[in-house]
């Protein structure tokens, strides 16, 4: 095998595969009925029962397994062992559409290799290391090399076995964490955005390392700083450290959680009895709260200033990882790791939605009071809190930013009207202190995505419809006659509409029966829309979207590969010819090598690949509204 188990590039995360193959992966999806809910289990747990393995079957056996498990009965020729890991892959599944795109990020990222692991692990469950080698058909090193690269991540798991300890290690894939490689561009700009360059290149290499010292951290960086300033200047050490402070103080970096923690968490299993089956182990790596020094910083010694990198230095680069390893050995953070706080990273943006709703709802006075209660408790706020810590209007206005020059009255009556709006970002929970007021962080992440759903429908089926759907959104539950009035559209249009809002799953329609017989004539049918189905809905279109996207790009790139390759190869020999001084005829000379058509092209065709990113991006926007309020209602 030549394959290598990872692959990355270093600024912009957009590696481009060699070999792309954009097959979908994951079970059909189900468009309707029952069975959408039932997820794809492993074949080798339905050959048991000697039938084919058919998404009927699958059904059937997902209905009995439940209604069989609940009363404790058990079938023949199965054991309670087999129930526990039949009950336990329906109970924590995952679309075929989750696992299409984190296969495509997993190969974009970090190669095929890994990609076929991962969504493996993805699609099968928690499994050993030579089941996985036997099921992929993959070399024994390979397949390591590549939990390794997930292991660093923190995209796998691992922990004992089923079987409890003393069984092989198993080996659980995270989809959650494999999604949050879309996200890296935005938590990389936010970073720049908050702390400057210096800020971003630190968010950057520990994101594409997965974790790393902070002295590796440092020197890293002010050397990548260092390379591109003028000749002369360097980046001391110092400003970098301030800057991994900060990120620390603001809790957007976290320590990770001590190895012996997670071998503990691991094998805590609880052992099993002739009448119960042995828990599955713990795989879940401890949280960062149950760390006290999740946020102490140590005690390093670093001096000096970063190095610009020579030519003559890229032979060096080789055996870089003995010097490296001598140079974090003298700083005193060995065994100190820094990982990125992706909740850190998502509360600053719930907060940045919240406070450009109120700012386009009221007006940018509103927002900047909003804003300055959401900064006074965004580190006490954790992320599963219904609201923010109270605060005082006193408190409010000695904290406003100097150059809103408004008056305490001014205040209390801004106040006032942030708490009287029917969005109901704002609520008040005293009157201690002129006043105790907080944030309603669910309420407030309902609302957005209650204007997200009313925009989809806006967009797609037109003005009228989002009148329907925002009219059954307030009054709940609507007879066909009474949206006909309260919308006031015709009769035949309102059918129209509420038939293809029906058709899309964005209305629903519940029977009302008068008598047990359910004759239509004694029915009230009343049209409804439940938020957070239709939010779930959504959800999944938007990961079909960033798929797509994906595998477009992907398209573009392997069209134009030979394009492409020959204008890198043209940039590299202009930067050496740069870098030795040559003269200006010699650099005209090198870019006539693209001919006109062909530099026509490679400007559309990067103008095409913008476009696609920029779009993946807002996508991703309302993928992280979505996925917030529904894990806001999970945790309500």
């Amino acid at each position: 095998m030549t394959e290598e188990p990872m692959r990355g590039n270093r600024r912009s995360f957009r590696h481009l595969p060699q070999n792309s193959t954009n097959s979908d992966v994951g079970p059909p999806a189900y468009q309707r009925g029952w069975s959408a809910n039932i997820p794809s289990c492993n074949a080798q747990l339905f050959g048991k029962i000697n039938l084919p393995v058919s998404a009927e079957i699958r059904c059937v056996v997902a209905l009995a397994i439940t209604c069989v498990w609940d009363s404790e009965v058990v079938l023949r020729g199965f054991s309670r062992n087999s129930f526990h890991d039949l009950k336990g892959c329906f109970a924590k599944h995952m679309t075929a559409q989750e696992v299409r795109l984190c296969g495509l990020l997993l190969q974009e990222h970090f190669g095929e290799v890994v990609e076929r692991i991962g969504t493996h692990l993805l699609r099968g469950g928690a499994q050993n290391l030579r089941t996985i080698a036997n099921e992929t058909n993959t070399p024994l090193d390979l397949v390591k090399k590549s939990l390794c690269v997930l292991v660093q991540h923190g995209a796998c798991e691992f922990g004992s076995g089923r079987r409890g300890p003393g069984s092989p290690v198993e080996y659980r894939a995270s989809c959650e964490r494999v999604l949050r490689v879309l996200r890296y561009p935005r938590y990389i700009y936010t970073a720049k955005t908050l702390y400057g360059d210096t800020g971003e290149l630190i968010v950057e290499e520990v994101l594409q390392r997965g974790h790393m010292t902070m002295s590796n951290t440092v020197k890293t960086v002010a050397d990548r700083l260092t390379h591109n300033m003028e000749e002369g200047r360097s980046m001391e050490y110092s400003e970098v450290v301030s800057a991994f402070s900060k990120l620390v103080e603001t809790h957007f970096l976290q320590r990770c959680p001590p190895v012996a923690e997670m071998g503990t968490a691991a094998t805590s299993t609880t052992p099993a009895t002739p009448s119960t089956p042995a828990a599955p182990a713990s795989t879940s790596p401890p949280t960062a709260e149950s760390n006290p020094d999740c946020y102490k910083l140590p005690h390093v010694t670093l001096i000096g200033r970063g190095k610009r990198r020579r030519s003559s230095d890229d032979s060096e680069e080789q055996r870089g990882g003995k010097k490296a390893k001598m140079d974090s050995e003298s700083c005193g953070d060995e065994g100190i790791y820094w990982l990125v706080n992706f909740e850190r990273f998502h509360q600053h943006f719930r907060d940045q939605a919240i406070i450009s709703a109120v700012a386009s709802k009221l007006d940018q006075t509103s927002s900047e009071i909003v804003r300055t209660m959401l900064r006074m408790s965004e580190v006490t706020t954790t992320q599963t809190a219904a609201y923010t810590q109270p605060l005082s209007a006193n408190e409010i206005f000695r904290s406003l930013p100097p150059n809103y020059s408004i008056s305490r009255p001014i205040l209390d009556q801004y106040l006032s009207l942030l708490v009287d709006d029917p969005m109901e970002f704002v609520g008040k929970s005293g009157d201690s202190g002129g006043g105790m007021y907080v944030v309603n962080l669910q309420r407030a992440l309902a609302n957005l995505a209650r204007a997200t759903l009313e925009s989809v429908v806006q967009e797609r089926f037109g003005s009228r419809s989002a009148r329907i759907f925002r009219l059954l959104l307030r009054k709940r539950h609507l007879e066909q006659k009474q949206v006909e009035d309260f919308a006031m559209i015709p009769a035949k249009e309102a059918k129209d509409m509420l038939y293809t809002l029906l058709s899309e799953n964005l209305v629903q329609l519940q029977e009302i029966p008068k008598t047990p017989d359910h004759a239509p004539s004694r029915t009230f049918y009343l049209y409804t829309v439940n938020q957070l189905p239709t939010a779930r809905l959504l959800l999944q279109h938007c990961y079909k979207t960033v798929a797509n996207l994906i595998e477009r790009r992907l398209f573009e790139t392997k069209e134009n590969k030979r394009l492409l390759e020959k204008s890198q190869r043209i940039e590299a020999i202009l930067a050496s010819l740069q870098a030795s001084g040559a003269e200006p005829e010699q650099l005209t000379e090198v870019e006539e090598m693209i001919t006109a058509p062909e530099r026509q092209q490679l400007e559309a065709l990067r103008h095409h690949i913008n476009k696609l990113d920029s779009t993946e991006n807002q996508v991703d926007e309302t993928v992280f509204l979505l996925e917030s309020y529904i894990f806001s209602t999970k945790t309500k």
